[in-house]
Formats: C-alpha cells, structure tokens, sequence
C-alpha cells in the first residue's frame, strides 16, 4: 500500500443537506420573511442582532436532532484507514456533522455554529447548548455573535493557508456535494489539478468544477461513498 498517498477533500452543502440540515439555497433566501442579508451579514447583526441570534439558534436547534449520513462517516472511515495525516477535510459547512461523525482536524472555511465569538474582547469559545436569553453576554458584558463567516467577511486566514497546503501536496482532490462555484473555496480543486492532483466529483449534477475531473460520481455522497473508498482503496494497493 502507498503509504504517503494523500487525499484532500472539499464538501460542500449537499452532504450535509442528505442529513437534512437546511441550506440558504433552499431557503431561497429568505428566513420567516427576512432576507438571508438581514440575519447573515455584519451589518444585519449590528442593526438587528436579536433577529441574527434568533435564527442561528434555530439553526443550532436544527443541526443538533441531525446525525451524520452515510457520506460523512464514509469520509471519517477513509481517514481512520490511511491515518489522520493523509487525509485532510476542508468543509464550507458549519454543522459540525464531519466531527461528529469522528473526523479529526477539519479545516472549516466558513465557521461553526458551535463557536462564538465576544464583539468585546474578541474571546471565542466552543458550546453546545442553546441560550436561554438572546443575544447572548460574554462575561465581560460583551455581546456574543456567532463565529460564522458571513457574507461580506473574509474567510480565517490560517485556516484557508492549511486548506491550501493540503490541497498543493494531494494527490487525489476530492469535490462533494458542492456547487463549486463559491470562492475562494473552489480554487481549492483548481490549485490541487494545478500541482498534479486527480479530481473526482462526487455530486448529482455537474458542478463548476466539472471540466476538472477524471472521475464523477452522479448520486450524493451517502450513496456514493462505498464505491469511492473502494475505487480508492484499489489505487493505493496498487
């Protein structure tokens, strides 16, 4: 078996959407009659953030009756198969459902909802509880906002330079169940097919990063994932 063949992997909506957590697209941007703008930018939450909190809490509600799909844990087996170092995931979702389903070390690009942030001091920690009074206070008297790359914001720098990384040193790049049309996630697949990396896709339909690909897998990730570890296992033991 190779030992030092490594893979690099983006997910995007789609896998967590087969867990049925909701997506901005699906909610054709509008929440309970409030655009997408109002609750998910940093000029909604300095106007309103009453109404921001009160739609990440449902979010957060929502993501928490949601388990892992078959496309996850499918993803964190690979990992525990070729061990943590070889294989990298960088997520543009915020719902955790990769760790949970016992991923290590997930680059996630867009935040998480399981993190705030004080407006304050600038002090972010993790939690998994619901608030019982919103918006939230930091203990210094500060507000707390979720620590969510939002519209407008640019993505955490560190975390984008190790996607990065990953991506110039795979040698499989995988693209699932995203549009690939946001950036600067999608250049992600474009620097990796630039430093030599094969390309699969697994998505029902073609993204923009199609033309890319060698490989597509037209269904979503919790029913495609057996045949691509299997695909994959069969290039390494070679």
């Amino acid at each position: 078996m190779k030992n030092n063949f490594r893979i690099a992997c983006l997910t995007g909506a789609g896998i967590s959407a087969e867990s049925g957590i909701a997506t901005f697209r699906g909610m054709g941007g509008m929440w309970e009659n409030h655009s997408i703008e109002e609750v998910a930018t940093p000029e909604g939450f300095r106007k309103n953030p009453l109404l921001v909190w009160e739609f990440y809490e449902a979010r957060r509600k929502q993501a928490l009756s949601c388990k892992p799909n078959k496309g996850h844990i499918g993803l964190a087996r690979l990992q525990e198969i070729l061990g943590e170092k070889n294989v990298c995931i960088t997520t543009q979702n915020v719902d955790g459902l990769h760790q949970r389903a016992g991923t290590k070390n997930v680059l996630e690009l867009h935040g998480s909802l399981w993190k705030v942030r004080c407006t304050k001091c600038q002090n972010e920690r993790e939690t998994f509880e619901l608030f019982d009074d919103l918006p939230p206070k930091c203990s210094c008297g500060g507000i707390l906002r979720p620590a969510i790359v939002w519209f407008g914001e640019p993505l955490p720098q560190d975390i984008f330079k190790n996607a990065l990384f990953e991506a110039r040193r795979a040698n499989l790049y995988l693209v699932i169940g995203t549009s690939g049309v946001v950036e600067p996630a999608a250049s992600l697949a474009k620097i990796a097919a630039s430093e030599g990396a094969v390309v699969w896709e697994v998505n029902p339909e073609e993204s923009a990063l199609a033309y890319l690909c060698q490989k597509s897998f037209r269904s979503k990730a919790g029913e495609a994932m057996d045949l691509v570890i299997e695909e994959i296992l069969k290039i390494i033991k070679e």
